[in-house]
């Protein structure tokens, strides 16, 4: 029987449903209060607040803010309105009243209403809107929104950098580099860093590497998007990415000329059976998938072993986040099953910081040749300042313990959105107990919409797998999910994280049934 597929993940029968007062709330006009009798509602001229769905007790205040606030900048709502009492309101739309009456004092303060003991509350004089110039549409500047928690995935936490142990690897650097050492330098890097990397690769990754294998790279996808020129030149047209993958790959590898294969992933990981005969290389993520957080399986990894050596392909092994395993030693590296046939990219990115630009690759002898030609052709790579100082940073050992020292503290974040996730869903988390971040399946795409729209009206960031273009092709049917990094909060940030976080899944109507339905 074939395996489960991980298109079935989500599919866990859990309805998750709007308040009825709130639906109450997308479809009932306001109401005025004056010259109103008891039993009786007075149309406040039909207004319209087309507010989008929100979970009871999350962001449902600042709907109704929003809301109120648009119909008085509009002008559909007309100075000197009176409004319904908050009791009124509050039950009209099937919300707190303390809701209702935290927006009004909200407004007040903004003076958008005015509020007084015996008169209500009213729409207070405001300037009104400017007319719109049909041949003018210049547009400001978007500003950025200030969130005030993110769990987006793909990024560690920036205030763990080491600081103190880089400035001064920086120092010892500076003060021993010779005049030669500043000169254009070697495409592939400085010979300090790759014979660094290559002892780094070989020792916490089981990696078969030399260091005239690796090439140095401005992170990760500088180095994809090398390779993919590479391959291309090569006479590869078709590349195999797994599906849900991310897109930032796809769109790299389709600007080399590279057509995109899908590639499904269950729980053992990438499945072979969708490599075809135009495939010539694959984009795989065996040690911790992303996003699914599978691991590729023993005989998977076996089996796109023996296709790229049986059919002249070439397969990429991004090891993003492989340093971080929390409930064992981490998987060795692809690479080291066929050296000949298999790039392995890294980057510290999720160790360090994505901004420092630092990656590699680890190059089979026939690629090694157009990689340092593609390379050139770019212009080159890395500061060799920078190079020199990450170097120092793992000869001295202040590397491995900044790795190791964080691991710490992300299994323990892991473990307690585990806790926090279980508690109010009643689900588990997806994937292994590994990288930067964890999935929460859901049983549909709109389900993953209403609480990316619900964190985002409590200021809370999130990702799903398809608000963030995952699946390829897209598919509304393919498995729904958040994608939560865990990681990126700062320490200060992450107690308010997981608060949010609960508070949008508890703000939700989820109805377990009677089995149990978890992954």
């Amino acid at each position: 029987m074939a395996p489960a597929r991980y298109r079935r993940f989500g599919d866990h029968g859990l309805p998750l449903t709007s308040p009825p007062g709130l639906r109450r709330f997308l479809r009932t006009p306001l109401t005025a209060s004056s010259n109103r009798r008891r039993g009786q509602a007075l149309p406040l001229a039909g207004v319209d607040l087309h507010i989008e769905p929100v979970p009871r007790g999350v962001g449902a205040g600042r709907a109704v803010e929003d809301a109120l606030r648009e119909a008085v900048r509009s002008g559909r709502l007309a100075a000197g309105t009176r409004l319904p009492g908050s009791r009124t309101l509050a039950a009209d739309l099937g919300l707190a009243r303390g809701t209702v009456v935290g927006a009004y004092t909200q407004l007040v303060a903004e003076g958008w209403l005015t509020g007084s003991p015996g008169s209500g509350t009213r729409v207070a004089h405001v300037s009104a809107p400017e007319p719109c110039d049909a041949g003018h549409h210049a547009k400001s500047a978007p500003t950025e929104r200030r969130w005030r928690a993110d769990l987006r995935p793909g990024r560690p936490d920036f205030t763990s950098f080491p600081h103190r142990a880089w400035t001064t690897s920086v120092r010892r650097v500076l003060s021993r580099i010779g005049a030669g050492d500043l000169d254009y330098g070697d495409f592939e890097g400085t010979a300090t860093l790759r014979a660094s990397v290559a002892a780094h690769a070989a020792r916490t990754r089981g990696a078969r590497v030399t260091p005239d294998a690796v090439v140095i790279t401005a992170g990760f996808t500088h180095g994809l998007a090398v390779l993919a020129r590479t391959l291309h030149g090569l006479g590869v047209r078709h590349a195999a990415t797994e599906d849900p993958g991310l897109a930032r790959h796809r769109e790299l590898l389709t600007a080399a000329g590279l057509a995109c294969e899908p590639l499904r992933v269950d729980e053992f990981g990438a499945d072979p059976a969708d490599l075809t005969p135009q495939t010539g290389a694959a984009l795989l993520t065996p040690a911790h998938q992303h996003p699914s957080g599978v691991v590729l399986s023993p005989a998977r990894r076996g089996e796109f072993v023996a296709w790229a050596a049986r059919c002249d392909g070439f397969l990429i092994e991004d090891d993003y986040d492989g340093e971080f395993r929390y409930d064992g030693r981490p998987v060795g590296a692809l690479q080291a099953l066929d050296p000949e046939r298999i790039v392995l990219a890294g980057s510290v990115s999720k160790s360090l910081a994505p901004g420092l630009r630092l990656g590699w690759l680890v190059v089979p002898p026939t690629l090694r040749a157009p990689v340092t030609a593609a390379m050139r052709e770019n212009g080159g790579g890395v500061s060799v300042i920078e190079q020199l100082t990450l170097a120092d940073l793992v000869a001295r050992g202040d590397y491995d313990r900044h790795v190791r020292r964080v691991r710490t503290v992300y299994r323990r974040r892991r473990a307690e959105l585990a806790d926090r996730v279980g508690a109010i869903t009643g689900l588990r988390l997806v994937g292994a107990a590994a990288g930067l971040h964890a999935l929460l399946p859901l049983p549909s795409a709109e389900h993953e919409r209403r609480l990316i729209a619900a964190g985002a009206y409590a200021g809370l960031r999130l990702h799903g797998l398809h608000s963030s273009d995952y699946h390829h092709p897209p598919d509304p049917s393919a498995p729904a999910a958040l994608v939560l990094g865990y990681a990126t909060p700062a320490p200060h940030a992450w107690g308010q994280a997981l608060d949010l976080l609960g508070e949008v899944l508890e703000a939700e109507e989820w109805r377990t049934g009677a089995r149990d339905t978890r992954p």
